[in-house]
Parts: structure tokens; sequence; C-alpha cells
């Protein structure tokens, strides 16, 4: 990975791809402009972006248009981007399918607790979005700090993988 002007094509995979894949996608698209390319997508996507997750986003002061849950079919077919990050931000402990990414990207799993799943009032829900976005933030803050085209392929690997235990 050793192009110093090279844009990195990341692509945040979950299960439904309705709220922490969105969240990551919007957040490294914010926070990475010029250097990196955020994508999401799941392995069973549920067809509309949460609306806790927009609702967030926006708030935010983060654009959300073209904002859509689609299929992680979508970059396996001719003339996708050529991911070069693939991080699955599922929540395993939750004893949730992690999709599993084939091919040469670097990945990592950066899990995550699903706010989309939590019960209970509107400030439940909107707790739930805001902690997981600020977690996302953490962690994309620390991954576009990374000094990518300096560091070898296992280092990398190393690197990010540690970021999702942070």
């Amino acid at each position: 990975m050793n192009e110093s002007n090279k844009v990195y094509n990341v692509l945040f995979l979950c299960t439904g791809n309705s709220a922490r894949s969105i969240l990551a996608e919007v957040l490294l698209n914010s926070r990475g402009a010029g250097r990196f390319r955020a994508f999401s997508a799941g392995s069973h996507p549920v067809g509309r972006v949460n609306p806790y997750a927009l609702a967030f986003l926006q708030q935010a002061g983060h654009a959300t248009d073209g904002l859509r849950s689609k299929s992680w079919d979508e970059f396996a077919q001719p003339g996708s981007p050529a991911l070069d990050f693939v991080f699955t931000v599922c929540d395993s402990a939750a004893n949730e399918v992690c999709p599993i990414w084939p091919g040469q990207p670097i990945t990592a799993h950066w899990g995550l607790p699903d706010p989309a799943a939590v019960q209970g009032t509107d400030a439940d829900k909107e707790k739930a979005f805001r902690d997981t976005y600020v977690t996302l933030d953490r962690r994309i803050g620390l991954f576009t700090s990374l000094p990518i085209a300096g560091l070898d392929q296992l280092s990398l690997s190393r690197k990010v993988a540690r970021i999702g235990t942070s």
C-alpha cells in the first residue's frame, strides 16, 4: 500500500446495512475526504436506512442524500470499486452472523451492538445511535491518522484490527 496519493476504497459491512455500516460510511467520507472513499453494504440488507440513523446524521450536520441499504453483492460485480479495506461492524457477541469478505483487501472486525435493535423509548434509541456514532467516530479518527502508505501490509492489518478493540 505504498502509494502516497492513492484514494483508498473502504467497505463497511454488517448484516442489515441500515445503521452501523451507514454511520461508518458517512463518517469516513466526511473525515477522510480526499484520502478515502467509503461504502457500506449488508449480507442481508433490510432495504431501508434506519430513520434514527438518518435523523442522527442530519442533526450532526451530515448530508444523507443517496444513502441506501444495499447488498454486498453490488461490490462483487464487474466494474465495482477495487476495495482496499473491508471492515465488519456487526456484533458477533450478540450472535449476529458477520459477513466474510473474500479477496485481497485488508480486513478487520470492528464489532458494535446494533443500535437498530434497541427497544425502549425514543430517548433510549437516540442514545444507542449516539453511542454507536461516537465509537465509530473515534475508530475512524484512529484509522484516518494511520500512515497507510508507510506501513507494510502485515503491520497495517494489525493496526486496523487493533482499532476494532478501542
